[in-house]
């Protein structure tokens, strides 16, 4: 297989994608005509039963007082409690909250678990703040929605931006106002409070392992696989990590800053040493940077599309669906 490095380039010729929510209505329709649903149940199935907006003011470490606005999305409670996760994130809004809760709806059915769709969100850059201002910016947007959460009604759970640590601050939080530890207020808390081993890395275990599947499908020997990785946070960076224990070549990764490139496969420890220090992947050791498209169209086995929603350019659900 011969594999040829993409130049860095700016391309302005992708038509860009439709938004995460209108994407998620695209999918409702496409699936409600293929089962012969009416506009009805179309409908009813759309739209979220509630909706939170609320206000998160934060006094910083330097005095001064910055608000920001968060979101919490209940989309559809019939099966049991919402359940999804919080994200920070300055791209955060409530039409990308109410994606992100449909779609929690629709993964919780598919897997017969009895909890329903939410999702949460502040608009906030998380690493432009301190851990003490995360820690009150979380305890207060908590405390904004503590009466619609909790075990019986809505259950947070980490996503982009956020972690074990912020799952026990709003632990904490709900606990102290109920008057007891309440552990089922949150999942992916820390082990010591009751969380669930392995948990962390899950999404990315339940990836490689699908992959490993599909090259046995297809008669690919990972030894001798290609693979690379687009999106360089909790699922992709731990599916790097496997995929190398696996013994695949992983020659790509990107996050949103850009993408890095090494035919004979990247030094998988240098690269999240790298990571860890400068907080990006370009200028990993022993790698070349490329454009973050490029990496989507290099001469791989395996692509694992692991980045934020929206990052598909096909248009519709049909495509969607199908690939």
């Amino acid at each position: 297989m011969t594999t040829s490095v993409l130049p860095i380039t700016t391309s302005t010729s992708h038509t860009p994608p439709p938004s995460p929510w209108m994407q998620a209505r695209q999918q409702l329709q496409y699936a409600c005509d293929k089962l012969g649903y009416d506009d009805a149940m179309r409908v009813l199935l759309e739209t979220p039963r509630r909706e939170f907006t609320v206000a998160v003011p934060l006094r910083k470490d330097d005095g001064t007082i910055e608000v920001f606005i968060g979101h919490r999305v209940q989309h559809n409670s019939s099966r049991g409690p919402t359940k999804g996760g919080l994200r920070y994130s300055p791209d955060v809004n409530l039409d990308e909250i109410r994606a992100l809760a449909m779609w929690m709806t629709w993964k919780c059915a598919l897997v017969d678990v009895p909890y329903g769709g939410a999702k949460g969100g502040i608009c906030i850059d998380p690493r432009a703040y301190s851990t003490a201002e995360l820690e009150r910016v979380t305890r207060r947007y908590t405390s904004e929605l503590l009466p619609v959460i909790g075990p019986e009604k809505d259950i947070p759970a980490p996503d982009v931006g956020t972690d074990e640590q912020t799952m026990a601050w709003i632990m904490d939080t709900y606990s102290v106002n109920t008057g007891y530890t309440v552990p089922g207020a949150v999942t992916g808390k820390p082990l010591s409070l009751g969380g669930s081993a392995g948990r962390g890395g899950a999404t990315s275990e339940g990836v490689v392992t699908v992959s490993m599947l599909a090259f046995a499908r297809r008669g690919i020997d990972p030894r001798y696989a290609r693979a690379a990785v687009q999106g360089y946070g909790k699922v992709g960076a731990g599916a790097v990590r496997l995929l190398h224990d696996a013994g695949v070549r992983v020659v790509a990764a990107s996050d949103q800053y850009g993408a890095i490139y090494n035919p004979d496969g990247l030094d998988i420890d240098a690269v999240q040493v790298y990571f860890e220090t400068s907080g990006k992947l370009a200028g990993a050791p022993g790698t070349v940077e490329i454009d973050r498209d490029s990496l989507l169209e290099l001469d791989v086995d395996l692509l694992i599309p692991a980045a934020v929603e929206g990052c598909s350019t096909r248009r519709t659900p049909a495509e969607f669906w199908l690939g």
